[in-house]
């Protein structure tokens, strides 16, 4: 019976409003002991959802080899996360890596939350990791081997990032997005953080040879840019529209677009004048002129860290309130009162209007962070009509006709009406 007891001790069903911080204070243990039992690849958690709170696995040996190696843990540093903080200030702040902060203390992520501790150890951070990327000089030597790009069937699997796009990820591996959709069969340009992407090297090489040779020989063709003035088009940008979108309808590339318009990220925003065309190169910079004052508003650094943890905990608080039509409060929610009352609790304040309205208050993402908006339209009215916050797993929470409820953003009918990730202005 003791050990029926103890079993049970053992696992913890999550309340609302519960948060792993919260649990883990509770049951005296910390956060990342609860996401290593669990097996968690994040810090979210619903109503109802059943957690280990005790190691059975008797790790007992486990600990006991690992300390004896690192016996110098004498200059060992427990850490508190304060608001404002990031790992990579933290690291800069201790002199440490961010990939070694992540090691100590069993991050799956760069999600931290104001009052986590943090173990820092100065010890291991010396000698251990300058040795490993002073190896990468040897790989430049095997990097002279041009051969290996004949046989290029050896393909590279890389894992999507935030801020990235196809455009930044074809001008890394030297490949068009053409190729990359191709490879990994995509329909749009459309990707998310953690998705794996193979780029395949072999159809790469001969298409950047193709390119310089040809234009070296006939350097001349720099007549066709005069009549190319002709078929140049202004193009205004409307509700819903990205650089990749945009790029699709006149069959050009994000590159170009960016490059025709000396834009400097992939940010744009509704009301924006784009030159579409080969020869606007030159065009372009009086039509940059009168903008300039605007793209530098959209380009804002990321969420915080704690403060993106504090919008979703707060979100996955009210899992289950039944959906209320012009509901703010958790009495019930409509989708935009849901949004709205979960940014005001978590310190952002916003206006109080509908899905359409808060559409028009943020800008568009090609890679969305935890804590950012997810757009759908035409779903039960056309245009934007339903929004959620995107979570992260390519999950987001939002008020439906089920009330608060997590979503996949790979389930059909949301996938159908799927429109774009944004930001608040406010967030920033």
């Amino acid at each position: 019976m003791l050990y029926a007891q103890e079993a049970e001790a053992s696992n913890y069903q999550v309340q609302p409003g519960d948060s792993l911080w919260k649990v883990a204070n509770a049951h005296k243990v910390t956060v990342d002991q609860i996401v290593q039992w669990n097996n968690l690849t994040s810090t979210v958690i619903y109503p109802q959802q059943t957690l280990k709170v005790a190691n059975t696995t008797t790790p007992t040996p486990k600990p006991a080899t690992k300390p004896s190696t690192p016996a110098p843990s004498t200059s060992v540093t427990t850490y508190t996360v304060q608001s404002g903080d990031s790992l990579s200030k933290i690291g800069a702040q201790h002199k440490v890596s961010v990939d070694n902060l992540k090691k100590w203390n069993n991050l799956k992520s760069d999600l931290i939350f104001v009052g986590q501790k943090l173990t820092i150890n100065g010890t291991a951070a010396t000698p251990a990791q300058p040795t490993q990327p002073a190896q990468p000089t040897q790989p430049t030597q095997p990097a002279q081997p041009t051969q290996p790009t004949q046989p290029a069937p050896a393909t590279t699997t890389y894992t999507v990032v935030s801020g990235d796009s196809l455009s930044k990820i074809g001008s890394k591996f030297k490949v068009s997005v053409a190729d990359i959709k191709k490879w990994n069969n995509l329909k749009s340009d459309l990707i998310f953080v953690g998705q794996k992407l193979k780029i395949n090297g072999k159809q790469a090489t001969p298409s950047q040879p193709s390119q310089p040779t040809q234009p070296t020989q006939p350097t001349q063709p720099t007549q066709p840019t005069q009549p190319a003035p002709a078929t140049t088009t202004t193009y205004t940008v409307v509700s819903g529209d990205s650089l990749s979108k945009i790029a699709v309808k006149f069959k050009t590339t994000v590159a170009n677009i960016k490059e025709w318009n000396k834009l400097t990220s992939d940010v744009i925003f509704v009301g924006q004048k784009l030159t579409i065309g080969g020869a606007a190169a030159a065009p372009t910079q009086p039509v940059a002129n009168p903008s300039p004052t605007k793209p530098p508003e959209p380009a804002k650094p990321p969420v915080d860290a704690a403060q993106a943890e504090k919008i979703v905990a707060i979100a996955t608080s009210m899992v289950g309130v039944p959906y209320l039509w012009g509901g703010s409060t958790p009495a019930g929610f409509d989708c935009s009162g849901f949004i709205y009352y979960v940014y005001q609790q978590a310190g952002i304040p916003i206006p109080r209007t509908n899905s359409k309205g808060m559409d028009a208050r943020s800008y568009y993402l090609d890679a969305p962070q935890v804590g950012d908006l997810v757009f759908f339209a035409n779903t039960y009215t056309s245009g934007i009509s339903h929004l959620g916050i995107y979570i992260g797993n390519n999950q987001f929470i939002h008020a439906g006709s089920k009330g608060i409820t997590i979503t996949s953003l790979n389930d059909s009918y949301w996938k159908k009406h799927f429109d774009s990730y944004k930001r608040f202005y406010a967030a920033d």
